[in-house]
C-alpha cells in the first residue's frame, strides 16, 4: 500500500508544480529584501549594457581589422609587381629609342634589313605596351595638362608659345602609373611666360 501512497503523493506534488503553489507557506523565502534585489537588478541590466557596448566594440574593431588586412592582401597582390615594373619601363625606354633612331634612318636608308629591324622593334614596342596594359600600367601623357607634382617632375620651363602658362608644353622621359599609383615621375617642361 506504501507504494501506492508514495506514487499519489508525487502526482500531487507535480501537479501542483503546474498550477503554481496555492499554499503562500510553501514559497520559499529569500533572505534579500525587495530593495536590495531591485539594487542588484539595476546593477545586473549595467553589467549587461557595458558588456554590450564592450562587445560592439569588438566586433567593430575586428571587422575594421578584417577589412584593413584584406585591403592590405589587394594592394600586395596589385602592388607586388612594382618594382619590376619600375625595370622594365627602363627596358621600354631602350627599345623605344632604339625604335625612333631605327625610324630617322629607315627612309634615307632603303636597305631592307634596316627597314626589317624597324618593323620588328615596332612590334615588340606595341606588344612590350600590350602587356604593360594588361596588368596595369600605363604610360602617362600629360602633353598639354596641368602640371601635376604628383606625377610630374620639372626639369625645364618652355616659353608659352599658343600655351597656357603651367601647361606642360614637353616630356622628356615618360612617367607611368600601376593601377593609378604612379611608379615613376614624368620628367617634363613647363610653359611659363616669357619675360622681355
Amino acid at each position: 500500500e506504501s507504494p501506492c501512497v508514495f506514487s499519489t503523493a508525487a502526482q500531487q506534488r507535480s501537479t501542483g508544480d503546474e498550477c503554481g503553489p496555492e499554499d503562500p507557506r510553501d514559497e520559499p523565502k529569500h533572505p534579500l529584501s525587495d530593495c536590495a534585489l531591485e539594487h542588484k537588478a539595476i546593477r545586473l541590466e549595467e553589467q549587461v549594457r557595458d558588456l554590450t557596448e564592450r562587445y560592439r566594440k569588438a566586433l567593430a574593431d575586428s571587422e575594421n581589422v578584417r577589412r584593413r588586412t584584406q585591403k592590405f592582401v589587394e594592394d600586395a597582390k596589385l602592388f607586388g609587381i612594382q618594382s619590376f615594373c619600375r625595370d622594365l619601363v627602363e627596358v621600354a625606354d631602350i627599345l623605344e629609342k632604339t625604335a625612333e633612331s631605327a625610324a630617322e634612318e629607315e627612309p634615307s636608308n632603303p636597305n631592307p634589313t634596316l627597314k626589317k629591324i624597324y618593323e620588328g622593334l615596332s612590334l615588340i614596342e606595341a606588344k612590350l605596351q600590350s602587356v604593360f596594359a594588361k596588368h596595369g600600367l600605363q604610360k602617362m601623357n600629360p602633353v598639354g595638362g596641368k602640371y601635376d607634382p604628383y606625377d610630374h617632375e620639372i626639369v625645364c620651363h618652355v616659353p608659352a608659345e599658343g600655351m597656357q602658362p603651367g601647361t606642360i608644353a614637353l616630356v622628356t622621359q615618360d612617367g607611368y602609373k600601376l593601377h593609378g599609383r604612379t611608379i615613376r615621375h614624368a620628367l617634363v617642361g613647363v610653359a611659363v611666360e616669357s619675360q622681355e
